[in-house]
């Protein structure tokens, strides 16, 4: 099975020369986190465990102590020992963190069908849906809320590929072939500049933002933070691996309609070149049928057991994913920044920075 692309015009990613700071607390939970990965360990406190138990689990406090627990897995922070990535403290709060998260997503988003139905619904749009973010880009967006919402999902695109190679060994026969073949596509088929986060790069750039590895965290309200952390949830865990192919299956099926849309925001917009061919690469569905028929069908083929857990990552993904919607619609439409500070008109990185 071969998975092919058009070229990219992208230029191959500069290198990294630094990590990313560790983000400015947002509360009990995050400055627990922030404390030990300085201090180099996580004291046992009970009354955390009881933090955690009423803590919002959509909350900027909570999804930000696990994104940064989780960044551990990926990047690290500048100047934090690497080695606590497997620190038995920080792992135990990462359990609390997660079960708190999972739990209502559980409650939540369950769905009250099977994969099959779920992945249908997705590739049916409601006649008269016309109140998506990309819907409002395309149509009336400003230039600030595009360059918003780049900013934003800058803290995806970076990382879109990368938690779902977490399931690879947990497949086998056709869906592992198949997400294999996807998967290298992500990563650029043996090309630098084709991986995924080298033409977003490009496409920020052209909106005058910083392309540094998580730039924007700390400008990230937590709903967009949910949408990353929940990759982590469930590629961290084999018993989650059904639903990060749900989650998978719902990124590749959901995007080309959206990007379609989103196409159409930088031309309006006069954003760039390399901001159109983004989103124009993203209309062709390369992978949507691939996904759908080979990883998804040939998942539940050999483990049909775990059909509840697809569908539950599909309708998880569109839980959170509409929420990060309603914020940033919501702010939009009452004048104001959708982000937890305001973006610079400029915040282009020196030549020589990391991407």
């Amino acid at each position: 099975m071969t998975v092919t692309r058009r070229e990219s015009p992208s230029r191959p990613p500069e290198p990294r020369a630094r990590r990313p700071a560790l983000p400015e607390p947002r509360g009990e939970l995050s400055s627990h986190v922030d404390i030990a990965l300085r201090d180099g360990a996580l004291i046992d406190d009970p009354a955390r465990q009881r933090a955690v138990t009423v803590a919002d689990p959509y909350g900027e406090d909570l999804q930000l102590a696990l994104y940064a627990r989780y960044e551990l897995h990926y990047q690290g922070f500048q100047g934090i020992d690497p080695e606590l990535e497997w620190e038995p403290g920080l792992l135990a709060l990462r359990r609390l963190l997660e079960r708190r998260f999972r739990t209502a997503l559980r409650a939540d988003a369950a769905p009250e069908t099977d994969a099959a139905q779920v992945l249908a619904d997705l590739q049916i749009e409601p006649v008269g849906h016309t109140t998506s973010v990309s819907h409002h880009l395309e149509r009336e967006g400003t230039r600030g809320q595009f360059r918003e919402h780049a900013a934003l999902r800058s803290l995806y695109h970076v990382k879109e590929a990368g938690p779902h190679v977490w399931v690879i060994p947990r497949l086998h026969g056709r869906a592992k072939a198949a997400m294999v073949a996807v998967e290298y596509d992500e990563f650029g088929a043996g090309r630098a500049e084709d991986i995924h986060a080298a033409p977003f790069a490009d496409l920020m750039r052209d909106l005058g933002l910083a392309t540094a590895y998580g730039h924007y965290l700390d400008a990230a309200p937590a709903a967009a933070l949910a949408t990353v952390d929940v990759m982590s949830l469930f590629g961290l865990h084999r018993s989650l691996s059904g639903a990060l192919v749900g989650h998978f299956a719902t990124v590749e099926i959901s995007s080309p309609p959206g990007s379609r849309r989103l196409a159409c925001a930088p031309r309006r917009l006069g954003a760039g070149p390399a901001a159109q061919w983004f989103y124009d690469e993203h209309v062709e569905a390369l992978h949507e049928q691939v996904v759908r028929h080979e990883v998804v069908d040939g998942l539940l083929h050999a483990e049909p057991f775990l059909d509840r857990d697809v569908a539950f990552g599909v309708s998880a993904t569109g839980f959170l994913e509409g929420r990060l919607g309603d914020r940033l619609l919501t702010r939009w439409r009452q004048g104001a920044s959708a982000l937890l500070r305001p973006l610079p008109d400029s915040d282009i990185q020196p030549q020589g920075d990391p991407p």
